[in-house]
């Protein structure tokens, strides 16, 4: 992986730093760096085209949190819970693909009552789950379109809220 392209850098939207990953591989190790930083009541929103690489990210991370289970895509069935194997935190992983809108919609899962002590990460949940938390983490990758076999992807990570004021994300490049 690249450096940061602008490493934590506070400001009104939070902290926020770019990275230039090359292969499925550098992503699934963004993921596991990413875990360490992550704790029960994190809301990882995940973002992009398909294809941009979220669920191996989230692969990435369950391999970090250590939680049992094979983490694939939950499109179908909207959201697996992945319990943790050691003392950390449970992983929920929801696909808002389908789902129309809003907080609304997803009541059913209850992530609300599961946020306190999981970590929950929402692919395509951009204007669906911000109501549970005001601190969050957006993550957004951005990959070529069309027909291409270019792997490189440019990961956005935003850090949102009280939570993540503090945190250094540059050492998600490292």
């Amino acid at each position: 992986m690249e450096a940061p392209v602008a490493p934590h850098v506070p400001g009104e939207s939070g902290t926020s730093l770019r990275i230039t990953v090359h292969s499925p591989d550098q992503m699934l190790e963004l993921g596991r760096r990413l875990a360490k930083l992550l704790r029960a009541g994190d809301l990882v929103m995940l973002n992009g085209e398909l294809g941009a690489g979220k669920t191996t990210l989230t692969r990435g991370l369950g391999e970090g949190l250590g939680v049992r289970g094979a983490v694939t895509s939950p499109t179908f069935v909207i959201a697996r819970v992945h319990p943790p194997l050691g003392e950390g935190p449970p992983l929920v992983h929801v696909d808002a693909y389908r789902l129309g809108g809003g907080l609304d919609e997803m009541e059913d899962l209850d992530l609300d009552v599961s946020l306190p002590d999981s970590v929950i990460v929402v692919e395509w949940g951009e204007g669906k789950v911000e109501e549970l938390t005001d601190d969050r983490l957006n993550v957004v990758i951005h990959r070529a379109v069309g027909d291409t076999t270019d792997e490189v992807r440019h990961v956005s990570v935003t850090g949102l809220g009280e939570r993540w004021g503090s945190v250094e994300l540059g050492v998600l490049s490292a």
